[in-house]
């Protein structure tokens, strides 16, 4: 598995651009797989059967798959800028689609370019980005004297927690960005005098945008 964090946006999200009477509507998905990609496409035409251009460009971690279309405006004016504002924002798993609903004046090449980039720049701006990092699922289980150690310990940067529960002991189920565990893992068993049974389950992608550093 990939390493790298990437970024993404948590739910879809649009704007809305007027350029000389021509509106432009910037529509983001976030998707995995090129058919989700398609599908949302489609599903946006579906919607707006009386716009004249269904511009799109997708960016997807699966092959590092990137494409888009500029659905009979000429070429390069459309897809292309809706795509290079996702690369720009360095965005992944993320499909784009702009409407443009006509409005009887030609804009030129550079004004296509322009109503194209910015209608997608509006719609990247106004939407909620995760940041995506390889973590490893942690659960932990301890006595109560043992548990108010090991919350001090926890890093308040790099780590989300799931939950807590209190029963005849302390279970904490929480997910640690990998290059912290190690060394976490060996601090844990030190400041418990390894009385804390510790569980670790396969890597994943877990969303670290709400993550902040200690100050």
């Amino acid at each position: 598995m990939d390493l790298k964090e990437y970024r993404t946006i948590a739910t879809s999200n649009s704007a809305s651009y007027i350029e000389k009477k021509s509106e432009f509507i910037a529509q983001l998905m976030p998707v995995q797989t090129n058919d989700e990609a398609m599908a949302f496409i489609e599903e946006v035409r579906r919607q707006n059967r009386k716009a004249r251009h269904h511009v799109y460009a997708y960016c997807l971690r699966e092959d590092h798959i990137t494409r888009y279309s500029d659905d009979g405006e000429p070429q390069g004016t459309a897809g292309m800028p809706v795509l290079e504002v996702l690369q720009k924002n360095v965005l992944t798993d993320i499909c784009c689609v702009v409407t443009r609903y006509f409005g009887g004046v030609l804009l030129g090449a550079n004004g296509l370019v322009r109503a194209y980039s910015h209608s997608a720049a509006l719609a990247v701006a106004q939407a909620k980005l995760k940041i995506m990092l390889p973590a490893y699922p942690v659960s932990l289980q301890m006595d109560y004297t043992i548990y108010g150690k090991v919350l001090y310990r926890l890093p308040e940067n790099h780590l989300t927690q799931v939950d807590t529960q209190f029963t005849d002991q302390v279970k904490m189920r929480f997910l640690v960005h990998v290059p912290q565990w190690n060394v976490l893992q060996k601090e844990l068993v030190e400041l418990s005098g390894n009385q804390i049974i510790i569980q670790v389950g396969e890597m994943q992608y877990a969303d670290f945008s709400d993550s902040t550093p200690k100050q």
